[in-house]
């Protein structure tokens, strides 16, 4: 029989071998199992890693496509709400300029109008118009600056030139406003 050089005095560098090491002077039998139980256990605890990464990216892909799915169906609740508003836009181009008066064309077009702000504000979207209001650079685009008439007014919105948006409590568009400012005038 071989002799073989007890585990303490190996290479650490040496990879532990597959197969249980041979009985020699210095090995026990219960060694030799304990070396090849270590190795099973590395091998089991190995392949247990892979099947959880495995499935940690099975659940990813899943998820990311229920994701896209539950926004393609809120969007498609959207598009049907509009279906309505669209249908009216459509019937107001189509109509007769010279059988209908500027009135009644403005008239309709006013009702398409709210019929279609009243579904958007449905969906959560709100219409910000701060004239007035105290200028907050979170909601507001300053893009123009007057001088204050009264001291009270400073940092104050004087005007808004584009209706800012709010969807569902963030804002999406902010208003672009015009501000009475003592500190610069544009």
């Amino acid at each position: 029989m071989s002799e073989t050089v007890p585990p303490d005095s190996t290479d650490p560098k040496e990879p532990l071998p597959a197969e249980p090491l041979p009985l020699g002077e210095d090995w026990s039998a219960g060694e030799s199992a304990t070396t090849v139980e270590a190795v099973e256990a590395i091998a089991q605890a190995e392949d247990r890693l892979l099947r959880l990464a495995a499935e940690f990216d099975n659940f990813r892909k899943r998820t990311a496509k229920e994701k896209a799915e539950a926004f393609n169906r809120g969007a498609s609740a959207l598009v049907v709400r509009l279906l309505d508003v669209l249908d009216d836009v459509t019937r107001l181009g189509e109509s007769d300029a010279a059988a209908t008066s500027y009135e009644s064309f403005r008239a309709a077009f006013d009702v398409v109008s709210k019929k279609m702000q009243k579904e958007l504000e449905a969906a959560g979207l709100e219409r910000l118009d701060p004239t007035g209001a105290p200028f907050d650079p979170t909601m507001h685009e300053a893009v123009a600056a007057v001088a204050p008439e009264t001291s009270g007014q400073d940092n104050t919105v004087k005007a808004t030139f584009q209706a800012g948006y709010a969807y569902k409590g963030t804002v999406i568009r902010p208003a672009r406003v015009q501000v009475y400012s003592s500190h610069g005038v544009a």
